[in-house]
């Protein structure tokens, strides 16, 4: 019996790796067409897939400078930001998650929303994979493109007509910023006419914006 119930534990997860690994090299190359995330929402969903080609240069440095200024450096995880998070949380201070973009896009593509150990163990997962099969350019791609930017919108494409009226590849450095700053939580942040915090911190991403170009810090997007 109980070698039986191995047998069977043994064979779900050879399954789940080799779907998993099938997945994550198709979507290397093929648009992501839909996410649980997506499927779940009960506003429905927008979304209008575009080529890291046809998305502006100043989306990919207001991401990177709002949400994960070392992606180029690490691995998938940015240990010191989850540290740093993590004492902040304890410490009381306004919450806030360690989580990288590719860990956010392991999470968007393959799982659902919320949290819990198993989950994050699976998007933990996902994320060595993309990380390994995946060139840094294609995971922000991906990123741009599955991101909830509004209720029932998805991808920066679908934000950027939603909002200021016209497609992604002209997104301004306030405008791209200001779409930057609402992603972790895209339903309660406003991105056309923000106040008081969330303003000032949509005008310090997009003065962070010039920051990213000079430094290089997207450099590995477009190598």
């Amino acid at each position: 019996m109980l070698f039986r119930v191995l047998q069977i534990l043994t064979a779900l997860v050879a399954t789940f790796i080799g779907l998993s690994l099938f997945l994550t090299l198709a979507f290397r190359f093929v648009p992501v067409p839909v996410t649980w995330t997506m499927i779940l929402d009960e506003n429905g969903y927008a979304k209008d897939w575009r080529s890291l080609d046809d998305i502006d240069r100043n989306m990919v440095r207001a991401v990177i400078a709002s949400e994960d200024q070392n992606f180029c450096e690490h691995n998938g995880f940015d240990y010191a930001a989850m540290q740093a998070a993590m004492e902040n949380n304890m410490k009381g201070g306004k919450q806030r998650g360690g989580s990288t973009i590719s860990q956010q896009t392991a999470k968007n593509v393959f799982l659902w929303q919320g949290g819990g150990f198993f989950r994050k163990g699976l998007e933990a997962w996902f994320t060595v994979l993309i990380e390994n099969l995946w060139p840094k350019r294609r995971i922000m791609e991906v990123y741009l493109n599955v991101a909830e930017t509004g209720i029932g919108t998805y991808g920066v494409q679908a934000g950027s007509l939603r909002y200021f009226g016209h497609g992604a590849d002209r997104l301004t450095p306030s405008e791209a910023a200001r779409m930057a700053v609402a992603l972790p939580s895209p339903k309660k942040r406003e991105v056309k006419n923000p106040q008081g915090w969330l303003r000032r911190h949509g005008d310090r991403m997009a003065r962070s914006v010039g920051t990213m170009a000079r430094e290089g810090l997207d450099t590995c997007v477009y190598e």
